[in-house]
């Protein structure tokens, strides 16, 4: 990743005290956007600096928004490159994926961007002659760009195992996709449930009772005074 826009004001390690796993990455990167984001929706783009997450920067990518569901890689770690065979700068995020699982990666862009939320995808490439069998990790963070939209993204994709014979394309598993401001949801099918997101909008609502009209007042009751009032008119 390039220097180019370096801000010396907003550096944060966060090289200790992670995770012993090969995803340690993930959890560097998705630190340093919650330690920019202090308390908003998300960073501005112009606020990362790669120095904040330089263990990580192999893994790491920045996507820009082209069109709906198309985000093209703007800087991208050698992680990505290796994994491609080529030059992963301007290829289109969909590139790391079968063909098949494009529409489905081109719909989580957009929820990203549009609701917005982050999101997890397990991924994995099944072996082939040449090719072994990978497991991987994507994390998609959304940042505003200098006009105010969301229209970034800072992410991280980290695979387990040998590359082996390039392009690698993955197919997507299970997706942990947390709108900003409430609960993850985690959905088998690589898209984020309306049910969930509708029921965590509701969860501290009280359950309503069903209506159950008073009978109190029905003429039919003994001992109750009636629903109506007759006058009466003294004899003169």
């Amino acid at each position: 990743m390039d220097n180019s826009n370096e801000n010396h004001q907003n550096v944060f390690h966060m090289t200790h005290n992670q995770p012993c796993s090969g995803y340690a990455s993930l959890s560097l990167v998705e630190a340093y956007w919650e330690a920019l984001r202090a308390g908003r929706d998300m960073p501005k783009r112009a606020e990362i600096d790669p120095r904040g997450i330089e263990s990580a920067l192999e893994y790491a990518f920045i996507l820009e928004r082209v069109a709906p569901g198309v985000a093209r890689m703007r800087i991208a770690g050698s992680h990505l490159h290796d994994l491609l065979g080529m030059e992963a700068r301007g290829m289109p995020l969909t590139s790391f994926f079968e063909q098949d699982a494009r529409l489905r990666i081109a719909g989580l862009l957009e929820e990203v961007f549009q609701t917005p939320g982050t999101a997890e995808v397990m991924m994995h490439c099944p072996a082939s002659p040449g090719q072994p069998a990978l497991e991987a990790r994507m994390i998609l963070l959304p940042l505003k760009s200098d006009l105010g939209d969301v229209s970034r993204i800072l992410g991280c994709l980290v695979s387990k195992g040998e590359i082996g014979t390039t392009p690698r394309r993955f197919v997507p598993g299970n997706t942990v996709f947390n709108r900003l401001g409430l609960s993850p949801e985690i959905q088998a099918d690589g898209t984020s449930s309306k049910k969930a997101r509708d029921q965590a909008v509701q969860g501290f609502a009280e359950g309503q009772k069903a209506f159950a009209p008073d009978t109190s007042l029905s003429p039919s009751s003994p001992n109750k005074r009636p629903a109506y009032l007759r006058l009466v008119v003294p004899d003169s």
